[in-house]
């Protein structure tokens, strides 16, 4: 048996998504911007994906751009509105347990020049939206933190920490990295606050190598990209049909039947939870199971190293991940390990399991199953 527990790192598309995309890219392949038929018909699919999503998230269909991804949409929201808005101010603010794809921008504007605050965060991921405020000045561009951290699952205020970063300062702008929060939370981002917004596909059984940008109509941001002026001018390049259409049918069926599917996540997270700290030496990072994202639980194996313990896994067909995937290969202590002060000995031994609306009981059973069979055995071996 096997049993896939890695669906933070990626999710396998919707059978209907793969026929989608298969479908443009055997049939339907034209390159958008032609005049011809086959452009009419790529472009449709574009601009349904585009309604489609905008209804969503009850936003404009001009403030959304398409990206090749989270990574980049994160860039494109800190550096692209950084510069835009140069002349105004040279501060940023982001939270201590931020991905890299917000960290490193934010480095990389340090080196431009501009100052970044960092800030803490409690034992449970969660940043004090008046600490947030306190952090504002106004020499403020933009304040970025992650919705849903993607290696503990804490889940942010979000419309508190824009309301505080607001009311402190009105010409700063919000971002937030929704990546693990898309498809898992109802998000509209007027009413929250939200000024620009990450949104990554396969994350939500969408096609990897295409991701969303929401950027407020009046928010000030040049583009990345530059070249032929596709996307309003704002994200130039070939539009990826393919990627966006099935996108757009990822989001539509990620939130059918929403609460009903929200509510059997929880549910396997609380079977999973319970079954973890009813083994020896196990510690449960971030908030309380219900409080927490749905679908993320980070627990730490004392005594046994993350990648030892997620091998001896696999070996078995159980797929889990040492923390986030995107930082799998670096031997650096984890950055959402150190801001919420978790020991190093526990750092050291922390497996994320991550489960998807594809995630069946027997999964977790098995996974348990497997834990019990081999955590003494490792722990013997290890000592």
């Amino acid at each position: 048996m096997e049993a896939y527990l890695d669906n933070s790192a990626t999710t396998r598309v919707f059978p209907e998504v793969g026929e989608l995309v298969t479908r443009i890219m055997t049939e339907d392949y034209g390159n958008p911007s032609s005049m011809h038929r086959k452009g009419v018909e790529a472009e449709r699919y574009i601009k349904e994906a585009t309604a489609g999503l905008a209804k969503l998230l009850k936003v404009q269909e001009k403030e959304l751009f398409y990206t090749s991804g989270g990574t980049e949409s994160d860039n494109w929201a800190l550096i692209g509105t950084a510069m835009a808005n140069r002349r105004e101010g040279d501060h940023i603010i982001v939270s201590d347990m931020e991905h890299p794809a917000v960290t490193a921008p934010a480095e990389y504007l340090e080196k431009q020049g501009f100052s970044v605050t960092r800030l803490p965060v409690d034992g449970q991921g969660r940043v004090d939206p008046e600490e947030l405020a306190r952090a504002v000045t106004d020499r403020t561009i933009l304040a970025s933190v992650m919705y849903v951290n993607n290696e503990i699952g804490s889940v942010q205020d979000i419309a508190s920490l824009a309301e505080s970063v607001h009311r402190k300062n009105p010409r700063t702008y919000f971002h937030t990295d929704a990546i693990q929060a898309f498809g898992k939370y109802k998000i509209f981002p007027k009413r929250q606050g939200i000024d620009l917004m990450s949104v990554s596909s396969h994350k939500i059984h969408g096609p990897k190598g295409v991701g969303l940008l929401y950027v407020d109509s009046r928010v000030k941001i040049v583009p990345l990209m530059y070249g032929g002026g596709q996307q309003q001018g704002m994200r130039s390049g070939t539009d990826n049909v393919p990627g966006i259409a099935g996108f757009g049918l990822a989001a539509r069926l990620s939130y059918e039947n929403f609460e009903p599917k929200r509510a059997r996540l929880y549910g396997l997270k609380r079977k999973l939870t319970e079954g973890l700290l009813a083994l020896d030496g196990v510690t449960v990072h971030g908030m309380a199971p219900e409080e927490g994202a749905p679908h993320i639980v980070s627990a730490a194996f004392s005594g046994v190293r993350s990648e030892v313990l997620l091998h001896a896994l696999e070996d078995r067909g159980v797929y889990v991940s040492a923390g986030s995937a995107c930082s799998t290969h670096k031997r650096n202590a984890s950055p959402t390990m150190k801001a919420i002060h978790a020991p190093r000995e526990l750092s050291e031994a922390t497996v994320r399991f991550s489960m998807a609306e594809t995630t069946g009981e027997e999964e977790i059973a098995y996974c348990l199953e497997a834990l019990g069979g081999l955590l003494g055995t490792l722990r013997r071996y290890q000592r």
